[in-house]
């Protein structure tokens, strides 16, 4: 029986999120320069977002740039957007072919201009597409995200727009960038590093954590069959006991 045959449809997660890490330890195992590391990653890019529609997942966010990264080297950085560019002109043809909505959450703002362009044309041609939500957290931190949140809440109470009182969950969920996305069922991370590394950290505080040793370039679809199996194999008791589910 293939892996995929074992997939329960009925079970799986409503929005999957995945830390794509290892691009450059790939690069110098190959003996490689990091950007070629960062190449082949697309490549693992859309085997998973292919995968992840065909499976009949509704929502999948990618942590593509974080916050810190920009303190990476300046050459690897203008690159890495160089790529960006090149990689959502390059995909826009496949997100349509699957009826798949692109968003992107983070400081957007603080990507170059050239980039932000594309990201906006490709956000634009996409909208209306239905089958799946695919969302690049790129300038993201979490951190950043929820001090936004109660920077954004706190001047509402000042000027009596909400009470201290109103704010509950829901208030927080509808102010984050994520607003219109479910809480992240399931998290993968690669390269067999065990870090949340300031990722959608509000919204995985149920969310089942999946770390394989697989570097980025090398995590293909099987190795998604094989996560989602896994996460499907477990219980999620969400505060309550096995005998209150059962």
């Amino acid at each position: 029986m293939d892996l995929k045959s074992q997939i329960q449809t009925d079970k799986l997660p409503k929005h999957l999120a995945i830390i794509m890490d290892g691009n450059g330890r790939w690069a110098k195992q190959q003996g490689f320069l990091r950007i070629i590391g960062h190449e082949n990653g697309t490549k693992s890019v859309r085997e998973v977002v292919e995968a992840t529609a065909e499976i009949g997942i509704e929502n999948l966010t990618l942590y593509a740039f974080s916050t810190e990264n920009w303190n990476r080297p300046k050459i690897e950085v203008q690159t890495l957007m160089k790529l960006l560019v090149k990689s959502l002109k390059k995909e826009i043809a496949t997100l349509q072919k699957n009826n798949i909505k692109l968003l992107a959450i983070g400081c957007l703002k603080d990507l170059p201009k050239k980039a932000h362009q594309e990201l906006l044309e490709v956000i634009e041609k996409t909208k209306n597409n239905s089958h799946m939500t695919l969302t690049l957290a790129l300038s993201y931190g979490s951190r950043e995200e929820i001090i936004s949140v109660v920077k954004t809440l706190a001047d509402k109470v000042k000027n009596n727009i909400i009470s201290i009182e109103s704010i509950d969950e829901s208030i927080i969920n509808k102010h984050l960038y994520t607003q219109n996305l479910p809480d992240v069922d399931l998290l993968i991370r690669t390269s067999g590093e065990h870090r949340i590394s300031n990722f959608l950290l509000w919204q995985i505080a149920y969310a089942e954590l999946y770390f394989t040793h697989i570097l980025w370039p090398d995590f293909t679809k099987k190795d998604l069959y094989e996560a989602l199996i896994d996460y499907q194999n477990r219980e999620r008791r969400f505060g309550k006991t096995t005998e209150q589910l059962s």
